[in-house]
């Protein structure tokens, strides 16, 4: 008897696993060019983004940004513009001071930003040697990055998303539809026999060891995925 594994079910491209990328604005990510200046035109909601976005008019052309804390439309915001240091400007980490709130880096120059992109979130620049910038990011965590990176200015935008409780489980069942994310998501101990290889018997007493061969079909591929070492370890 078949067994109605979700990652199957996943696989197989199901209106209820489909991507709803209609619905989303694209990509946020930082212009390409020159030092120029930009006026905000509109700020928007994203379905794909915790934090809201802003469209940007660089001249003849818009760009599809992270909104940050405090702009408003109708505002200017600069591109490589070396002594604007305001909310939204993007600027190289090596045009930025010391201690500046950013956010939006990029990972290598010119990816239009990786890190830091969440509602609320920002990074420190703590110091800079030779080549590189040593940020501090909302993790705690020290990362180096080149200093020709660009970064935005200021706060994302939508700090307050994570203080409303969800308070009920409706509610966080269309946050989590919207952005098209399994949830709720079920141990595999707690299911049937017939929906998880690790299901049956009483709840979390798991029927079968979580070793799987590399060589495993789709739907038995659960667990450890050919461990190089289970059990303890010896000190």
């Amino acid at each position: 008897m078949g067994k109605n594994l979700i990652q199957q079910k996943r696989g197989k491209g199901s209106p209820t696993y489909r991507s709803p990328g209609f619905r989303f604005y694209g990509r946020a990510e930082h212009p390409t060019g020159n030092a120029e200046t930009g006026i905000v035109k509109d700020i928007i909601h994203s379905a794909a983004h915790s934090g809201p976005l802003m469209f940007v008019e660089y001249n003849d052309k818009q760009n599809l940004t992270l909104a940050p804390e405090g702009i408003r439309v109708g505002e200017n915001v600069f591109l490589g513009v070396k002594d604007k240091i305001t909310p939204g400007s993007v600027l190289e980490l090596k045009d930025i001071p010391e201690g500046t709130s950013i956010f939006n880096i990029e990972s290598k120059a010119g990816d239009g930003g990786r890190f830091v992109r969440s509602s609320g979130s920002l990074a420190k620049i703590v110091a800079k040697t030779g080549e590189m910038a040593t940020v501090k990011l909302p993790s705690k965590k020290e990362k180096n990055f080149s200093l020709n990176c660009r970064a935005t200015i200021g706060q994302v935008a939508g700090s307050g998303r994570i203080e409303k409780p969800f308070l009920k489980a409706g509610t966080k069942f269309h946050r989590m539809k919207a952005r098209n994310k399994y949830w709720p998501s079920v141990s595999g101990t707690s299911m049937n026999a017939v929906n998880h290889p690790f299901g049956g018997r009483s709840s979390h007493a798991k029927g079968r060891p979580t070793q799987a061969p590399r060589s495993a079909p789709p739907g038995r591929k659960v667990g450890k995925i050919a461990p190089k070492r289970t059990g303890r370890k010896n000190r």
